[in-house]
Order: structure tokens, then sequence, then C-alpha cells
């Protein structure tokens, strides 16, 4: 039963911050854009879900309200980096820099001064509909919060991919690559790297409403390490599976996430203390890099020997 709950507990962690690291997907491997308001945009999220079930709004209209608040968030950087030139990393670190305050202005309005929005007893899309249709526990373990999420996750992950093999995501794709080459077919560039930039954010925010509602609180520094925690699972994820031709990128990124997810709750089981958690990521993320180039450079002689055999 044990191994039960820590397989349980990897999942929906790792359900749960998928959706994250599709959108730093989007960002980091699909635009080539080293995105950093990610930090911001999550806990973003997650306060604007949490207020807005304490003042009564519907919890899965808070979600969209969310994902709409990061996708402003990321069109501000795209604005900043496309109409005034500002270098990637400096967009990334002004947009955080911003979230930073409006994070902090929104929960203090919401909440009448408190530095945590707390949800405990409101309702939320693990106890309202169609989450009430789904059994509680089997064998005497909970899985409604675990099947809710795998359901989002599937939701998520259709929709990118579906949005990918479109004409729009099909001229994303081709600037994160070519840039020269979109402006040949007499595209805008500049607009896609806008809406690339505000669906990631967007889906970052997206999983923190997600994540407030399951903890069933929210605060303004749930957003620390999150870059690294995307970046490690997109890293992971491509890097493993990448030889699988059948395996589509999300799917990669999401088994990535669940893998890094896994790590860090290793770690807990062995007793490591929460206070080395950062720590812990920022190691996991220099190993997924280490890795991830001792691969690459792996298949790259391999294959050259396969060429001159």
């Amino acid at each position: 039963m044990e191994v039960i709950n820590i397989l349980k507990v990897i999942f929906e962690e790792g359900f749960k911050y998928a959706i994250l690291a599709f959108g730093v997907y989007l960002t980091y491997s699909i635009l080539d854009f080293p995105d950093l308001s990610v930090d911001g945009t999550m806990p973003l999220g997650a306060i604007t879900s949490a207020v807005l079930i304490l003042q009564g709004c519907n919890p899965w209209l808070s979600l969209l309200v969310a994902f709409a608040a990061g996708c402003v968030a990321g069109t501000i950087t795209g604005l900043l980096h496309v109409k005034l030139k500002i270098r990637p990393l400096l967009c990334g670190i002004l947009v955080y820099t911003a979230c930073l305050s409006v994070n902090l202005v929104l929960i203090k309005l919401g909440t009448g001064g408190q530095s945590i929005a707390s949800i405990f007893g409101k309702s939320t899309i693990f106890n309202t509909f169609p989450a009430s249709l789904i059994p509680s526990a089997v064998g005497g373990v909970v899985i409604n919060k675990l099947v809710l999420l795998f359901i989002l996750v599937v939701i998520v992950k259709v929709v990118i991919d579906l949005y990918l093999q479109t004409k729009s995501g099909m001229l994303l794709r081709a600037t994160g690559s070519n840039e020269q080459y979109v402006k040949m077919l007499a595209k805008n560039p500049g607009v896609s790297k806008i809406l690339g930039l505000a669906l990631g954010n967007g889906l970052a925010a997206l999983s923190g409403a997600v994540i407030a509602q399951s903890n069933e609180t929210a605060n303004t520094t749930m957003g620390t390490g999150m870059v690294v925690l995307g970046l490690s699972s997109v890293i992971i994820g491509l890097s493993l599976f990448k030889k699988l031709s059948f395996m589509k990128a999300t799917t990669m990124v999401l088994f990535g996430t669940l893998i890094y997810r896994a790590c860090l709750q290793i770690a807990v089981v062995l007793g490591l203390p929460s206070d080395y958690n950062r720590l812990l990521m920022a190691v996991l993320f220099v190993l997924a890099l280490v890795f991830s180039g001792r691969f690459d450079k792996f298949t790259k002689k391999k294959v050259q020997n396969s060429a001159s055999a």
C-alpha cells in the first residue's frame, strides 16, 4: 500500500506540473525562446483562480480566467521582445519582476490583506461536477483527484497537438527553426513569437490554477523554481524518448515530468529534508543538461559510425 501511495503522489504531482511543462515546451523547444517569466505567471494563475473562488466564482471559469491572465503576461513578454527589441532573457526577467507586484496586489485585494489565499472548504474542480461523477476510491486508494488530473492533462495535450498541426502551429514551428524562412513566406515571425509566448505562459498560469485548487491554497512564492522544473521535464523527456518516432513530443514531455517528479519523491521517501527541495531541483536540472549533451554526442557518433560502415 505504501508503494501505491507513493506512485499516486508521483502521478498526481506529475500531471499537475505537466501542464506547465507543455507551456515551457512551446517557448523553449519550439520557439527557442528562454522565457523566465514562467516563475511569475505560474503563481499569477494560482492566485487569480484562488481569489476568484473566494469571491464565489465557478472554479472551472476561474481556470479560464487564470489562463487568460497568463496569456496577457506572455503577450507583454512578446511585445517587449518584438516591438522594443529587448533580449529574451531580459524580457522574461522584466515580466517576472512585474508579476511579483501584481501577484502581491491581487492576493491582498482578494483576501483582505492576507499573504496566502486559502480556499479550504470552497468549491473546486475536484469536489464539484463533473469530478463528483468519478468514484472517490478504489481498493482503499483515493483516485478521484488522480483521474480528473489525468483527464485534464490529456485534454490539454490533445489540444496542443491539434494546434501544432494547424497553419498557425506550423508557422510557430517555422519561426523557432528558421525565422528568415517565415519572412520569405510573407509572414510576420513577430506575431508567432507573441502568440507562442502567450500560449506558453497561459499554460503555466493554468497549471498554477490547477495546483492552487488541488492544494486549496495559493501564495506569491509558489512559482519559485518553476522555470527549472519545466526545462528539466522538457529536456529529460525529449532526450530519453526522442528515438521513439511514434511518440509525440508532448507525450515525451509528460513522461519527462513524471520522471522528474519521481526523482523528487524518491528523495522525500529517503528522508531528504524539504529545505533542500530547490537545491535538488537545480541538481536534477544540471544532470538533465549533462545527460542531454552526452546523449546527443553518443547518437551523433553512432550515426557517423553507421554511415562510415
